[in-house]
């Protein structure tokens, strides 16, 4: 994804959609109206993997340092190891743009290097050899560096939220069991059940969202966890709209038995709360770019709310896209720079997520 431009957030022309300027316009006036209470007395901002326009991804330094900005969310992926052990990162094959070797764990290991392997098929010890914060991600060039960073269990995560007292803040957390190819994640039942369970040993299953791609995953929680909120996520591609049969993704659901449409099919889940779809097509864009559509639109804003679900779409970055979004009426957003949303909110006249100072000393000498 493109960073944003480092300018003055500006507000969506009259020229981007013309169905949606008469609202933008009485939406903009609102919001920036001193006496007006604004649009959105809670917004949700989500920091995608834990910001990583602003610090090595899903690092501990990283969600920590989006506690102390504000978010109202810290958005992260889990894994399952060959161990059965749960880590935070995004990728179910390591990659070498993000990780790199420094040593076995035992001489001869034949499964080494362990770039390169899924993680699946590696234990935690083996995954805690590789160095993650080698380098910057490209495409990210205000990103903090994490050197020497070791992937991290969830169970820290949910430690560091806790040492920090973050009470008002929640957990989104994805279960990245990959439907199109099962083979290359741990088993949907495993994979679960293992998240489930570091979950509820953690003490603040109250501030946890699950979410997921494979709605079969959050149809499986819900079994073990019939309280929890679920989030279903789409990339719209996976609905697989107007195949026959029903998407590997959905869980047993086909789409087309509700029309092609997202918040019919999602709101058919049990326990399903909120729907995070993507933004837009092409998935980086933003307005302006030629060919550029949203996905998301008033009208599936307006449906999802009909049904009591929140929509907070993934993952944007650039200020006039997510202006436009927020017009729309949108509850949340997942973004690599939750600092830039911020400064949106504040423009906007809406109420900013509290921020946390940690208060273990043992954390506060370790940052």
């Amino acid at each position: 994804m493109e960073p944003p431009v480092k300018l003055r957030h500006v507000l969506v022309s009259v020229a981007f959609v013309p169905a949606l300027a008469a609202p933008a316009a009485a939406h903009a006036a609102t919001a920036r109206d001193p006496g007006l209470l604004p649009q959105k007395t809670h917004f949700d901002l989500q920091a995608h993997r834990g910001g990583i326009g602003m610090t090595t991804e899903e690092s501990l330094e990283g969600f920590a340092k989006a506690l102390r900005l504000g978010v109202s969310t810290l958005e992260l992926d889990t894994q399952v190891t060959k161990d059965e052990k749960v880590v935070v990162t995004h990728d179910r094959q390591v990659s070498a743009q993000k990780c790199r070797d420094t040593a076995p764990v035992t001489p001869g290991d034949p499964m080494y290097p362990y770039v390169g392997k899924f993680v699946k098929d590696l234990t935690l010890a083996q995954i805690k050899t590789m160095d993650c914060g080698f380098q910057q991600l490209p495409g990210f060039p205000e990103q903090e560096v994490i050197r020497g960073f070791r992937m991290a269990e969830l169970k820290d995560v949910l430690d560091l939220v806790r040492s920090y007292h973050a009470n008002q803040v929640s957990l989104n957390i994805e279960t990245k069991v990959e439907a199109g190819a099962p083979q290359e994640t741990a088993p949907r039942e495993l994979f679960v059940r293992r998240v489930f369970e570091e979950i509820r040993a953690s003490g603040i299953e109250k501030q946890v969202t699950i979410q997921s791609f494979d709605w079969g995953a959050l149809m499986e929680m819900h079994r073990l966890a019939s309280g929890w909120p679920l989030v279903a996520l789409t990339n719209y591609d996976f609905l697989q709209v107007g195949r026959p049969g029903a998407s590997p993704w959905l869980g047993g659901i086909d789409a087309d038995d509700f029309g092609g449409d997202f918040v019919r099919a999602a709101a058919s889940i049990p326990g399903v709360k909120a729907l995070s779809p993507v933004y837009g097509f092409a998935q980086s864009g933003k307005i302006g770019d030629p060919g550029f559509r949203f996905y998301v639109d008033p009208a599936m804003v307006s449906a999802a709310h009909a049904r009591g679900l929140k929509v907070i779409p993934w993952t944007c970055d650039d200020p006039a896209t997510i202006e436009a979004l927020i017009d729309m009426g949108i509850d949340g957003i997942i973004t690599d720079y939750p600092n830039l949303v911020r400064e949106i909110m504040a423009e906007r006249g809406m109420r900013l997520p509290k921020a946390y100072e940690p208060r273990s000393s043992a954390l506060s000498a370790a940052e």
